[in-house]
């Protein structure tokens, strides 16, 4: 896919999921609009019923306080002795005795005749210490009342002191309430599908964005596989039919030059192969280590001799500073071997003019630290998340032109956790890399 189509497709799909947005947004304004008003009605209609409910049960305490006094021949009378306290609790003082089972029954009698089916808690509190005596729960709206019937008291003893008792009704709600929640319910609803359409999205254009650079990363490889493949084998061509020539056998040294060619073209040719292969390898798990102790100074100065030969008609400046007290690790040496001299590799390759690299070592509790610094070409801090990824190649213009297919990186990164290892890298484009490895001694 173009990068024109790409970036339509995108557009359109964002334009679609604003468009899904918005039209949400406003029919949920629009619902919540309605739901109010209705609510609003509601809540109007609730307060009438709810005054006349608060006056209902007003009167029927306001009964059940004479009754009280009555019964027990108080001639004090009581005034405004019931308080609405809560919209759902009442208090009602009557500073006197009264029997809990009596007041249960004559609350029972009183709301039914005034029509009061709520279910309703009460208690018995003392004025003195304003602890409560005795409490119930009646459930008049799902059981049968008492017929209006007082029930026969047991014997307790009643005692001087005053006495007030409070009215709680548990099932009352208000519209207020109900509002505010459906409020929050609807918007609440609301954002939850906007994350998932937008939460969906993002994803999708990550896996499209994501896809779209491994194709180009894909295409760049082949690409570069293709000329990498075809150069000695245009080479082992040519030289190939020089020695078909009859004559050749008279000219032994240009022979033995195209012989050699031959021999050079083929390992090189051998060497991609191989490259390719190992990634297959790589990405089937296809790889077993074999662990042995290793004197890591020696294979760093072993890859470095061999980093020299290859490079020897080029400027190169190699700095070791092997500065680790203890430089065994329990690894397998082939890989670590190839982890080492494609890093220094690099450090060489992505330098200008004279090869600057300097190789550090230390230890750092049970591990083994390395570090390969160069003054190179740098890495741009945009490409610094991508470059251990499969055929990923920073991209160097005119500026460098380095061969490869974007796995030495990879392969590193993927042998140094295969060892229980990191693997970091610090970079200033313009100013040199550092790479630094960390493994266990012993994983």
């Amino acid at each position: 896919m173009s990068r024109k189509f790409i970036a339509t497709l995108l557009l359109l799909a964002t334009l679609s999921v604003a468009g899904i947005v918005v039209t949400q947004i406003y029919w949920l304004d629009k619902a919540f609009k309605v739901q109010r008003q209705q609510l609003d009605l509601r809540k109007e209609q609730s307060k009438a019923e709810a005054k006349q409910f608060n006056d209902r049960v007003t009167i029927a305490l306001s009964n059940v306080a004479d009754q009280i006094l009555s019964i027990n021949n108080d001639p004090a009378k009581l005034f405004e002795a019931v308080k609405q306290v809560r919209p759902n609790y009442f208090t009602v003082a009557i500073n006197d005795t009264v029997h809990p089972y009596l007041l249960e029954n004559l609350l029972i009698r009183e709301f039914e005749q005034r029509n009061i089916n709520e279910n309703f808690e009460y208690g018995v509190y003392d004025c003195f210490t304003d602890s409560i005596v005795y409490g119930n729960y009646v459930a008049l709206a799902t059981e049968n009342s008492k017929g209006g019937q007082l029930v026969e008291a047991p014997q307790i003893k009643w005692d001087k002191d005053g006495h007030y008792f409070g009215v709680y009704f548990p099932d009352r709600s208000s519209a207020e309430f109900e509002l505010e929640n459906a409020k929050v319910s609807t918007w609440a609803f609301s954002a939850i599908i906007s994350l998932i359409v937008f939460g969906f999205f993002a994803f999708s254009v990550y896996i499209i964005l994501k896809q779209k650079r491994l194709s180009e990363m894909k295409t760049d490889f082949i690409n570069n596989m293709t000329h990498e493949l075809k150069t000695p084998i245009s080479t082992i061509s040519l030289s190939s039919e020089v020695l078909m020539r009859p004559d050749i056998k008279e000219q032994p040294d240009r022979l033995a030059q195209y012989a050699k060619l031959i021999y050079n073209e083929n390992s090189r040719l051998r060497m991609q192969v191989e490259k390719v292969l190992q990634l297959a390898a790589l990405d089937r798990k296809a790889y077993k280590l074999k662990k042995e102790w290793l004197a890591m100074h020696e294979l760093i100065k072993a890859a470095v001799e061999s980093l020299r030969l290859v490079h020897q008609d080029e400027q190169l400046s190699i700095d070791l500073q092997l500065e680790a007290e203890d430089d065994r690790v329990y690894a397998d040496e082939v890989h670590l071997a190839n982890i080492v001299h494609n890093l220094l590799d690099n450090a060489i390759k992505y330098s200008k003019g004279t090869a600057e690299v300097r190789l550090k070592t230390r230890n750092s509790s049970k591990r083994f630290m390395l570090e390969i610094s160069d003054r190179g070409l740098g890495i741009p801090k945009s490409a610094l998340p991508y470059i251990f990824d499969k055929f990923y190649r920073v991209p160097t213009g005119n500026v460098h032109d380095v061969k490869g297919f974007g796995l030495g990186l990879y392969y590193v990164r993927e042998m140094i956790r295969a060892h229980k290892g990191q693997i970091d890298v610090k970079s200033t484009e313009g100013q040199g890399s550092t790479f630094s490895i960390s493994i266990p001694k012993k994983a």
